[in-house]
């Protein structure tokens, strides 16, 4: 069977939450389908999410241990990358409106140069989420859990507040939280790299697709995003979350990247011209 568009949504020990972010991917009438995949210790969720696993758009996958964040998604896009045109990587902790994956998949389908689209993420409280960044420098990412006044200018031009978030941006390195890819451009890319268990997949994603497709900010529809940001409050995931930076830049290079300075040079003059 062909779909319109598949998704998938790592889970792990996941609260009643988790449903809020199924629904809103099924409320549509599109033919899609919804891969869990669930990295749990137990297959406990299969019960309590059984409502949602009975349904033919929906499938459920207990990995039996803990693959990690990127190769938990990567168990699905491999049985969708030829069945499926889009494929959209949902946090646990998403919720959105109907409209949504249309006006996305309307968008894509009109501008077939765009490999990877986000929408407007808003915070519950209606504040807005700065999802886009520039390629970060090591400084860019070590700054962030320094909190010391002079950095704030600093880090609010990594996060291109500059910009508004008000109109449609060209942006190497999009939040994770809400990857809506076209199957075509990841053929081409690859993958997500399951070298990172998790965080820095999206920055290392959204740089190889941006290489070859624009990676796009897209404002004029949103989705709700909890954003615990776990890492800046449990130290055991605070170093699962330099473990994994240290691999993004072993893996593009720490100070000498002369990639990563040419393309944010280039972002940033392409937002001044917009």
């Amino acid at each position: 069977m062909q779909y319109q568009i598949t998704a998938s949504i790592v889970l792990y020990n996941n609260d009643e939450s988790v449903k809020k972010a199924i629904n809103s991917f099924l409320s549509t009438h599109l033919q899609l389908k919804l891969y869990l995949v669930d990295n749990s210790p137990s297959d406990k969720l299969r019960n309590e999410l059984s409502d949602f696993i009975e349904r033919e758009d929906v499938e459920y996958i207990f990995n039996n241990k803990n693959v990690g964040y990127g190769a938990g998604h990567n168990v699905a896009i491999k049985q969708i990358i030829n069945i499926s045109k889009y494929h959209l990587v949902l946090n646990p902790d998403i919720e959105f409106g109907e409209g949504v994956i249309e006006e996305l998949l309307n968008f894509m389908g009109l501008n077939a140069d765009v490999g990877h689209v986000i929408p407007k993420v808003l915070f519950p409280d209606g504040d807005l989420q700065y999802v886009c960044k520039l390629i970060p420098t090591p400084f860019n990412f070590f700054s962030r859990f320094l909190p010391i006044p002079f950095l704030t200018k600093y880090n609010q031009k990594f996060e291109l507040r500059f910009s508004g978030y008000n109109k449609i941006m060209n942006i190497p390195y999009l939040s994770g939280c809400f990857m809506f890819l076209r199957c075509d451009a990841l053929k081409e890319v690859g993958l997500i790299d399951e070298r990172f268990f998790m965080y820095s997949e999206d920055i290392d994603l959204t740089r190889r697709i941006h290489k070859k497709y624009r990676t796009v900010f897209y404002p004029y529809v949103h989705v709700s995003h909890e954003h615990a940001k776990a890492s800046y409050k449990n130290f055991k995931l605070f170093l699962v979350h330099i473990n994994n930076t240290i691999k993004y830049f072993n893996k593009w290079g720490w100070f000498f990247d002369e990639e990563r300075k040419a393309v944010n040079k280039k972002t940033i003059e392409q937002i001044n011209n917009l």
